[in-house]
């Protein structure tokens, strides 16, 4: 096995060691069981409330676009717990325990290092997403007969969006304890999140200014811009007064950012590896 591979082996045996996986699983259970729960209420209401919905919106079109817009809101949550558990302590957490040391003293290079704990966390994260995306869109359409427009990309755009918070958290271990790099990657986490809702109550509301700076967010933080796509992929196809209706709610509509975000989300990821590489390389271990 290459010295990537090995290394990668490695982190991931780590995790095992310390359970991270058993406490993504069980956090994942529940998630699951209480969205399938919420989703069979939720279509309940909408078959009892049927005849008094508005003209010229489909109500199981609408709690199905929100219900699955939620849930991936909370896949891509989970998948970031999942990153920053894998990534928060990669090399100074590491060097402190001594773990790293031993891997720089034989012929392996720090840019290796870092490649192999981004390449084994990313993929890990990336198919976690996917998994649970899929698992509940499927659950959505058994439970209400809804699907979304479009399956494959937003599923794609969760995964790379929480590959971005992998690289960053990477990024952030190599300056940071564990303890300060987790409370900093679920702040920025959750300020992009925020910043891109603000978006879209701007966007209710007329405001310019909030959709001014809900868009500059998305763009600093592009992991946010990709959920936002991968959002609005579900109803890419829903027109009229429904995609209306969609558009109103916090997890239905979202923006598209047009065919430059993922050229950009690359040239963001290469710069970021480029920070942590430097930064790596200046570290006295």
């Amino acid at each position: 096995m290459s010295p990537a591979g090995t290394i990668a082996r490695l982190g991931l045996q780590e995790a095992v060691r310390r359970r991270v996986f058993l406490v993504v699983a069980a956090l994942t259970v529940a998630y699951l069981v209480l969205y399938g729960f919420g989703t069979w209420q939720a279509f309940e209401s909408v078959e009892d409330e049927v005849g008094t919905s508005l003209a010229g919106v489909e109500p199981d079109i609408v709690a199905g676009a929100t219900l699955l817009g939620l849930n991936m809101f909370g896949t891509l949550f989970l998948g970031t717990i999942l990153a920053v558990f894998l990534t928060l302590g990669a090399v100074r957490g590491d060097a402190e325990r001594g773990l790293l040391q031993p891997l720089l003293v034989r012929p392996v290079s720090r840019a290796t290092v870092l490649a192999a704990r981004f390449a084994s966390a990313a993929l890990v994260c990336g198919a976690y997403v996917i998994a649970v995306f899929l698992v509940s869109a499927v659950v959505t359409w058994a439970l209400g007969g809804w699907w979304p427009d479009r399956i494959l990309a937003p599923a794609v755009g969760l995964a790379a969006a929480v590959a971005l918070v992998c690289a960053i958290s990477l990024a952030g271990s190599v300056f940071l304890s564990s303890t300060a790099n987790g409370i900093a990657v679920f702040m920025v986490f959750g300020a992009g999140l925020v910043a891109g809702l603000l978006g879209q109550i701007g966007e209710a509301l007329g405001s310019d200014t909030l959709e001014d700076v809900a868009q500059a967010a998305s763009w600093a933080l592009p992991f946010e811009a990709l959920y936002q796509g991968a959002l609005a992929a579900l109803t890419t196809d829903t027109v009229g007064f429904t995609r209306l209706a969609i558009d109103l709610g916090p997890f239905g509509g979202a923006n598209d950012f047009g065919p430059l975000l993922w050229p950009y989300s690359l040239v963001y990821l290469v710069v970021v590896g480029w920070i942590a590489r430097r930064g790596f390389a200046a570290r006295d271990l």
